[in-house]
């Protein structure tokens, strides 16, 4: 089995939509620090997992100095984006880490 994993920093803003009074329903912005894991029996005919740079496009493209509520249908919560990410990169994609600030971390894995 081969593993990769890559690295990202993400600066982006959102205020999240809860059924509870929070600070975090005002405008406000992370430098988000996500990890992304991979794995796959094979090799591409490139001998890659997925090329770093695809991973990297796919989601600084879509997220990074953006407004996340206008960028994804659902409530951009760290939980949800780690979901996002996961099924943006497909089955290859086994573990995804997104923390929105220092000892905020959330984890979705397959």
């Amino acid at each position: 089995m081969y593993y990769v994993k890559k690295s990202l920093e993400v600066c982006a803003a959102h205020n999240l939509k809860l059924d509870y009074e929070s600070k975090c329903e005002n405008l406000h912005g992370h430098n988000w620090n996500i990890n992304i894991y991979l794995k796959s029996e094979e090799l591409d005919q490139n001998g890659m997992v997925m090329d770093f740079t695809i991973i990297k496009k796919k989601i600084m493209d879509k997220m990074d100095h953006k407004y996340l509520n206008e960028v994804f249908d659902f409530n951009p919560t760290a939980e949800n984006i780690a979901h996002w990410i996961q099924q943006e990169l497909g089955p290859m994609c086994y573990r995804v880490e997104v923390e929105e600030s220092k000892n905020n971390l959330a984890i979705y894995e397959v």
